[in-house]
């Protein structure tokens, strides 16, 4: 009713303003016709004048009239005629523009009171309507928060289910540089285009046969196994209830691990994953895990209005067994990465001293920061892959929520974490990096760093650190003789190789729940200790070529992938958030 009377005062609100234009338009025609009809007259009076002087001419001649004189009358004659019914017809045309006028009012008048009516009728309606709405959106609230509170719990009850640390494998598609060096195999092998294969949705098999070697028949079972032709959309899908829980307040690592050109970086970045990830705007191609993550944190930060949460973002890469800052600015001049040291504060958590954060506010500014610290990763061409990641890269999401207590510079302040001194001897201070295999970019965005040196590191930005999400892409593990590295190359391989190697006894010194766990064998299962024997939710993604040719790789990451599903670990509990 409220929208059908508004309809109507509208209508009658044009219908009027009609009428009075028509009115208008009238009313000048009636002055036009009276200056016409003064014209008329004027040209009588003038024919009268002319006729009477025409008759004074003829009087001495009374008897014989001219044809002037008869024509002049004739004349007259008409222009009483014409005058009459001007007078006529102006008489008649005044009096319908009067009956039209006087109907026109008694519409408007018709009409306003109408509208009045309406008027009090929504006056009297819309109370008990804003009413009802208002009801409405409590009721819709509240089974709101009773989905999320039941989603939560669900969510819960299959991750205790499914374990906190999940393994997933992918299975590249086989490329055309796959064929070269390829050695004889089975028919089997050689028909279904690989020797690794997707027997369903949690099985992997491989099968190989070759000449001079012993026979490979080997099956593992993971969480999920996505074949060749899965896409990267399929894939995030098992990402997204981790990002939830991140929001939540749970630790989240998200990590690919793989031989070199098995698929990586491809998974976690993208086909952009040399320059800067694919916008989240494009979620639908070939974006990776991260791009897609971006987008999707925000847009579960957008739909809960009653949380004010706030994300900072860390890159660094390990790198020849040495962890170096990506988003730091050295002095002012644009540097390849600083060098920076792990140590445990006194709460017994890593941290990273020294190490540069970056608040973001939207998807668009996160991956602009991945973009510029994937310039700066040590990449190198091999012969296995042309733009090979010769580093571990690590970004960081710090989860925090805003809080009234801030300090000057317009964020929240408190007491400094004291760190662990007996932890580490070396010096928190820059490092030389070398720039062979470096990338130069543009001078980046003011930062800001945590950490001031050994001894102590800033409190987070907003004092209120409830989770953190880890996103690793792990360096290919290689073999020399088949990547072709030589010099510092090799050098290269050897550390990679040689992290991974740690990374696996980690896992494997888990799940058979040694006493000691070898963390500081290497800097990375140092960096990602928290991790490995945390309270994370651990989701690693074993990425594994089809070619024969890297059978003995594929091998060895399908057995790490296996290992850390051993991994027994406690329930990891959410920070509260406030």
């Amino acid at each position: 009713m409220p929208a059908r009377g508004g309809r109507w005062g509208s209508f009658w609100e044009l219908r009027a303003r009609q009428l009075q234009r028509q009115l208008q338009a009238k009313e000048e025609r009636i002055v036009e016709l009276e200056t016409e009809n003064a014209l008329l007259h004027l040209k009588l009076a003038e024919s009268r004048e002319v006729a009477a002087r025409g008759r004074r001419e003829e009087t001495p001649r009374r008897g014989h009239p001219s044809s002037a004189l008869t024509r002049l009358r004739r004349a007259a004659q008409k222009l009483k005629q014409e005058m009459e019914a001007l007078r006529s017809s102006s008489r008649g045309l005044l009096q319908s523009y009067r009956e039209e006028h006087r109907d026109c009012l008694s519409e408007i008048v018709r009409a306003v009171q109408t509208a009045q009516l309406h008027h009090e009728a929504l006056l009297a309606a819309w109370p008990a309507e804003a009413g009802r709405l208002e009801r409405s959106l409590r009721d819709v609230t509240e089974c709101w928060r009773q989905e999320q509170r039941e989603r939560r719990r669900l969510q819960e009850a299959l991750a205790e289910l499914k374990g906190d640390i999940r393994v997933l494998c992918r299975i590249r598609p086989l490329l055309p540089f796959d064929d070269k060096a390829q050695e004889p195999v089975s028919q089997n092998s050689s028909v279904s285009g690989g020797v690794v294969h997707a027997v369903d949705d949690e099985t992997v098999l491989v099968e190989c046969t070759r000449p001079g070697h012993p026979l490979i028949n080997k099956t593992y079972t993971f969480e999920r196994v996505y074949g060749p032709a899965a896409s990267q959309r399929v894939v995030f899908e098992d990402v997204c209830p981790l990002l939830t829980s991140f929001l939540d307040g749970y630790n989240v690592c998200i990590m690919a691990y793989g031989q070199t050109g098995s698929g990586k970086s491809f998974t976690m970045l993208g086909p952009h994953c040399q320059e800067e990830p694919a916008p989240p705007s494009e979620p639908c191609g070939d974006a990776g895990i991260i791009p897609r993550a971006a987008g999707e944190l925000f847009r579960l930060i957008s739909e809960d209005a009653s949380r004010s949460p706030e994300l900072d973002i860390s890159i660094v890469e390990v790198y020849n067994n040495d962890i170096f800052d990506l988003l730091a600015n050295d002095s002012g001049r644009v540097a390849s990465g600083v060098k920076r040291q792990v140590l445990t504060t006194q709460q017994g958590k890593k941290a990273v001293c020294g190490l540069t954060y970056q608040s973001v506010r939207s998807a668009a500014e996160f991956l602009t920061l991945v973009g510029r610290g994937l310039q700066l990763r040590a990449k190198q061409p091999t012969a296995v892959h042309a733009e090979s990641s010769r580093s571990h890269l690590v970004i960081t999401v710090t989860l925090a929520t805003a809080t009234s207590s801030r300090g000057p510079s317009g964020r929240p302040s408190a007491p400094a974490l004291q760190l662990d001194q007996s932890a580490s001897t070396e010096p928190c201070r820059p490092g030389p990096r070398s720039p062979a295999t470096r990338k130069r970019q543009s001078p980046p965005m003011p930062l800001r760093t945590r950490g001031h040196g050994l001894g102590q590191v800033a409190p987070d930005p907003l004092g209120q650190v409830h989770a953190t999400l880890q996103l690793v892409d792990l360096a290919g593990s290689e073999c020399a003789g088949v990547s072709g590295v030589t010099g510092p190359a090799l050098r290269e391989t050897s550390c990679i190789n040689r992290s991974l190697a740690a990374l696996s006894d980690v896992l494997g010194a888990l799940a058979e729940g040694r006493g000691h766990i070898p963390y500081r064998n290497s800097r990375l299962t140092h960096l990602l200790q928290d991790v490995l024997g945390g309270d994370a939710k651990l989701q690693v993604i074993v990425c594994v070529s089809p070619g024969q040719r890297h059978v003995a790789e594929t091998l060895q990451s399908l057995g790490f992938g296996a290992r850390a599903r051993q991994v027994e670990r406690g329930r990891p509990a959410p920070r509260k958030l406030r």
